[in-house]
């Protein structure tokens, strides 16, 4: 824990516990928003081949993900946290405007 506490740049057991949470909630949450986009557009694992359902699946639920986890983040009182994650990722996903100065 020590090692991931220097890697985040948090101080206390307890953030990097409501850091943990938020990730754990967002995941599920996103995954669970998801479902219902696909039902109203009739995706389903039945009609349609799994080479294409999960990539597909991925790509609506990443969008998702990067949005809650500034929410929920904010919520739980670590938005600044989030935040420069956040710009990490987007910067490793090639917005380049994102970069840390």
């Amino acid at each position: 824990m020590k090692k991931l506490k220097e890697r985040w740049e948090i101080t206390s057991n307890f953030q990097l516990i409501i850091i943990c949470v938020v990730f754990a909630i967002t995941g599920s949450l996103a995954v669970w928003l998801a479902k219902p986009i696909f039902n109203f557009v009739g995706f389903d694992k039945t009609t349609v081949s799994g080479w294409i359902f999960w990539p597909i699946r991925i790509f609506i639920i990443f969008p998702i993900y990067q949005i809650l986890i500034l929410i929920i983040g904010a919520l739980f009182g670590q938005f600044q946290f989030f935040w420069k994650f956040e710009k990490k990722m987007l910067y490793r996903l090639g917005f380049k405007q994102f970069k840390d100065k």
